[in-house]
């Protein structure tokens, strides 16, 4: 299955750390992306104006991107962000084509490739142990590599797990109901990793 490879595909050498975040270069991610759906396309969603940006110096901007495979279209946003990961308020055209390539590539991540990054694990899930539906132990790795597991998981990953729960049919409440939440975005990485290995087995069945 498609998402199963691309679950499993192992870009970890084509990602760069940057003030303790990781980053998928946009170039190689389309690469590998077309390899398993080589009719994929992409657009940069603009005004009237043709700007790929949206908002104003008060509260900052965000780009969108939508990536299309067959007929399935995943939406991903961005705010245009400086080297702190603040929103800008005056963002050169420079920043806004950075933060468009960088939704380019968490677009991707919606379909699965490199989807593990942003779950805040360094290699794909098949390269890993599989205790059922634990994260796996962290005992071992570098102080710089480990994963707070309690900490709040982002909007992105929230919208990740959201669809990979769209894409299996399950019932986001039950989902919720489980890990007694009230919404997905109150999950931590603990749980978040807990559930995406529960929703990628089901997927598989």
């Amino acid at each position: 299955m498609e998402l199963e490879r691309m679950l499993a595909l192992d870009v970890s050498s084509y990602v760069e750390k940057k003030n303790g975040l990781s980053y998928l270069s946009w170039a190689n991610a389309w690469r590998e992306f077309i390899k398993v759906y080589p009719t994929a396309r992409y657009e940069i969603l603009k005004d009237n104006d043709k700007n790929c940006h949206f908002g104003n110096s008060q509260i900052g901007y965000m780009v969108y991107t939508t990536v299309t495979v067959d007929e399935i279209t995943h939406e991903m946003w961005l705010p245009v962000m400086d080297f702190k990961n603040k929103s800008m308020l005056a963002p050169t055209t420079f920043d806004i084509n950075k933060a468009v390539m960088r939704c380019l590539t968490k677009n991707l991540a919606m379909f699965g490739l490199g989807l593990y990054i942003y779950a805040g694990e360094d290699i794909p899930e098949d390269d890993k142990p599989k205790p059922e539906y634990k994260v796996d132990t962290q005992a071992d790795m570098p102080a710089s590599e480990k994963v707070d597991t309690k900490q709040i998981i982002s909007e992105v990953q929230a919208q990740a797990l959201l669809q990979l729960a769209l894409d299996t049919k399950s019932s986001v409440s039950d989902l919720c109901k489980y890990y007694e939440v009230k919404d997905l975005n109150e999950l931590n990485m603990e749980q978040f990793m807990g559930a995406t290995k529960i929703l990628v087995k089901r997927q598989a069945k």
